[in-house]
């Protein structure tokens, strides 16, 4: 208590708690139902159609509404979308965890994505504005790391969740998550009143989107995420043709997630350190990238587990460098359309990289499907390289 009697302010760490919730929340409810739905829903489920169709829903939502939420955390301020996101995602995830119809489920799902699209930018600009430009590297490692434990847990928190009271069980319990967060970051997240802004015509937003500032890290971004998408969606069928079984295949994507969130947070304290710089860590991480997508070809165990952590390792180095990269080249009073834009580039890769994989085998084999995607993660740091090069020349 301070010596007036107001309660004293919560340190730093402690006000980015409840933004890490958030990350994990949106985290857990995009990968803890898409895991459950195909086998514990037959009745709303019925054809493999109608299963894309809720699997997209989630993801479609965010690549439409990220950009408007994050212009609309500018303008009214970050906090409140946040706040409004976390509520909105638990009235959403209650609408089938009290009517248990199919009809409920499309619109929960629906709305969950629609609020996730909220608070996931409000999250990475507060994560911006609470932390001075030294710290960013270290913050959002440890974002992003919270954010991959929710895409790694997800799956197994929510099979045992339905395991134990099917899949309304699943929709309470993020209800109830989304609840607490929404109370945590209510009582512990700052006030961050919007900045002044200048007015920005389409073209004024155009122009500051195709500088390289911008472009390059929401590339590199992009990539990261196809490139962790692949690998958790085919790295099971490349082990599945060499003769794994499940538990190995499982195991090896669990290997893939757990690399990424672990190297994040020692990538965002060496960026802050200066000990690497976002150029060189960026094309070191589309790098290893690559690597790992050229051993996926290799057969057996090891080729797998040896693609997992190479792919796991490289992305979890480009995604705080890359967040970092972009709130130190964005007016503080623009982060979260600048956020909300990025959220969208990762959106397309989560989806671009599967389908050029996919396209490529069909027409070749997946061996060429991960040769062409490790292609253009070789591109771009060929293209740093260069770039940085031509600057000290």
């Amino acid at each position: 208590m301070t010596a007036s009697g107001a309660q004293a302010p919560p340190t730093p760490r402690g006000r980015m708690w409840p933004l890490y919730a958030a990350g994990f929340t949106t985290a857990f409810g995009a990968h803890g139902v898409a895991a459950s739905l195909g086998g514990q829903s037959p009745d709303a489920v019925t054809s493999l159609l109608v299963l894309g169709g809720l699997l997209a829903l989630y993801d479609g939502a965010e690549v439409l509404l990220k950009p408007v939420f994050g212009t609309l955390a500018d303008r009214i301020g970050a906090r409140p979308v946040l706040l409004g996101g976390l509520v909105a995602f638990a009235c959403a995830s209650a609408v089938y965890a009290l009517a248990d119809n199919p009809g409920a489920l499309w619109a929960a799902r629906l709305g969950q994505g629609a609020a996730a699209s909220a608070f996931s930018p409000s999250a990475s600009a507060l994560v911006a504005r609470l932390n001075p430009a030294g710290t960013h590297g270290r913050a959002f490692g440890g974002y992003g790391f919270y954010k991959s434990l929710g895409y790694t847990l997800g799956p197994l928190l929510g099979g045992v969740l339905v395991w134990a009271g099917g899949l309304r069980l699943l929709f309470a319990v993020m209800a109830v998550l989304a609840a607490a967060v929404a109370v945590w970051a209510a009582l512990t997240v700052p006030r961050v009143p919007p900045l002044p802004r200048t007015r920005q015509t389409v073209l004024d937003l155009a122009r500051r989107l195709a500088e390289r500032t911008f472009w390059q890290p929401t590339a590199a971004l992009a990539a990261a995420t196809a490139a962790l998408s692949v690998g958790v969606g085919f790295l099971p069928v490349s082990g599945a043709a060499a003769g794994l079984g499940p538990v190995a295949t499982g195991a090896a994507v669990s290997v893939l997630a757990a690399c990424a969130a672990v190297v994040q947070p020692a990538a965002g304290r060496a960026l802050d350190a200066g000990r690497i710089t976002t150029r060189a860590g960026l094309a070191a991480g589309l790098a290893i990238t690559a690597a790992g997508l050229a051993l996926a070809v290799v057969p057996g165990l090891a080729g797998v587990l040896a693609s997992a952590v190479l792919i796991g390792a490289g992305t979890g180095l480009i995604t705080p460098l890359g967040f970092a990269a972009l709130a130190a080249s964005t007016p503080q009073e623009r982060l979260g359309q600048t956020m909300g834009t990025a959220e969208l580039g990762r959106e397309l890769g989560d989806a671009g990289g599967p389908l050029l994989v996919a396209a490529v085998a069909t027409a070749a084999t997946l061996a060429h499907g991960y040769a062409a995607l490790a292609l253009l993660l070789v591109i771009a740091p060929v293209a740093l390289l260069a770039g940085a090069l031509r600057a000290r020349g």
